[in-house]
């Protein structure tokens, strides 16, 4: 015959938020001169467990979900891990659940990055206040070596980029060259050090997938903010 200590655990499997029993304070109440005690557990126990049954509640929480899967044609699955110019190490599946800005520039460019950063700066400022609190704004550098932790942190602060909303990264040359490719961006490091490379701003959902591209340096900011603001 099962003790009463094992027949109060037993029934104490299922109960309600808030109700939990722990296995020292059942010893106490079987302890010799608890027997009132005990009494009066085991009948409560007894008259609850129809309906806690019903309600299926449980003294221990259930794990919360696993999240779903990337898509094939998310960025999210490159498994890179890059640094922010705080000196942080990120991951991009960081930014999941998020409407996503990104482009790839290095610091020392003179003419397209800027122009580059400045557009994805205008498509923020043209956004609805509750998207523009929830966009991301994320610049990947080309250059490896130049691109420290501490230039592009300059860089920021020059340019005057919040933190609870751009993010700056670096990393290694086989992960630059991974996402360039996702992306479709073309760059090559020419004789002087600089890199000649394709301008592209790019939309991601809160999946980590491409849902719209701005080529080039002209134009095509509005159609940007407004597949910014079609992901709320």
């Amino acid at each position: 015959m099962n003790s009463p200590t094992t027949a109060i655990l037993a029934m104490g499997t299922r109960c309600p938020p808030g109700f939990v029993a722990s296995a020292k304070e059942v010893r106490r109440v079987a302890q010799p001169g608890g027997r009132a005690s005990m009494i009066v557990v085991l009948l409560g126990l007894a008259l609850a467990t129809p309906a806690l049954r019903a309600a299926g509640c449980c003294c221990t929480p259930e794990p919360a979900p696993a999240a779903p899967a990337f898509t094939e044609r998310s960025l999210y699955q490159l498994d890179a891990t890059w640094t922010t110019d705080a000196g942080q190490p990120f991951r991009l599946a960081e930014l999941r659940g998020r409407p996503v800005v990104l482009a790839m520039f290095f610091t020392s460019c003179g003419y397209a990055c800027p122009r580059i950063v400045n557009d994805m700066i205008r498509i923020r400022e043209t956004l609805p206040p509750a998207v523009r609190s929830q966009a991301m704004f994320v610049l990947v550098s080309f250059d490896h070596e130049r691109d420290t932790v501490a230039a592009l942190h300059a860089y920021r602060e020059a340019h005057e980029l919040p933190a609870a909303n751009w993010l700056l990264l670096r990393g290694a040359p086989g992960d630059i060259r991974e996402l360039a490719a996702v992306l479709g961006v073309s760059y090559k490091q020419n004789a002087l050090g600089m890199f000649d490379h394709s301008n592209l701003i790019t939309v991601l959902n809160s999946a980590g997938e491409i849902v719209h591209q701005r080529a080039g340096l002209e134009g095509g900011l509005t159609e940007a903010a407004r597949a910014v603001v079609a992901l709320r």
